[in-house]
This record gives C-alpha cells, structure tokens and sequence, in this order.
C-alpha cells in the first residue's frame, strides 16, 4: 500500500514532531509532506526527505512563515497525493485540508490542547 503521511510545517521539534516520528516508525516506507521544512533536528525523520509546497520558497519563509497562513490551505490542496491509497494528516491547523479522491482513504491526527 502506498501511504502519504502530511504534517502541517516542520520548523521546531515539539509534540507534533513526537507524532510525527511515531507514524514515520508505523510506515516507514510512507512519504511525508509538508507546507515548509526549516527542521535543524531531523531526528524524528529517520534520515526521510520530505517534500514541500510552493511557500518553501517565498521569501522569509524560514524566519515568518506563519505570515503565509492565508496562503497554507491553497498549499495543502495543491500537492498532488493521487497515487496514494492511504493518506495520514498530523495537523492542527492546515494539513488536515489535503485533498483526496473518492479511492483514497484520509486519516487525520488532529492535535489539540
């Protein structure tokens, strides 16, 4: 089975990350995505290259990225997951608004406080 994985940004190693790292051990061989990806600790990655949207390359990205989040959903709807029959979000906020097909099924882990 081909799995996705989506997490809303990769910028600092917190309890999403934990999440994160978790999924990536349940299906190692999933790809991951995200909006953007400035991680300095790729531990919970597995040494796994993650693919990004088009706001990696905005300027000030790295340092404000948050400034983007009118643009996040459009980012999360524009990555192409079809050839994916099991898509996994871990998000609280956009990733769980990734756009699947009626032969996908879409998990989402949805983090709240």
């Amino acid at each position: 089975m081909k799995v996705a994985i989506v997490h809303d940004w990769l910028t600092a190693s917190g309890g999403a990350e934990k999440v994160l790292e978790q999924m990536i051990e349940c299906f190692p061989n999933a790809d991951i995505f995200t909006v953007v990806d400035f991680l300095e600790d790729r531990f919970c990655l597995r040494g796994w290259p993650v693919r990004t949207s088009f706001i990696q390359k905005l300027p000030f990205a790295r340092t404000h990225y948050r400034h983007y989040l009118a643009l996040m959903p459009l980012a999360i709807e524009q990555l192409d997951l079809s050839e994916y029959e099991l898509v996994i979000s871990s998000s609280y906020a956009v990733a769980k608004g990734v756009l699947t097909g009626p032969n996908q099924l879409h998990v989402s882990y949805v983090h709240s406080l």
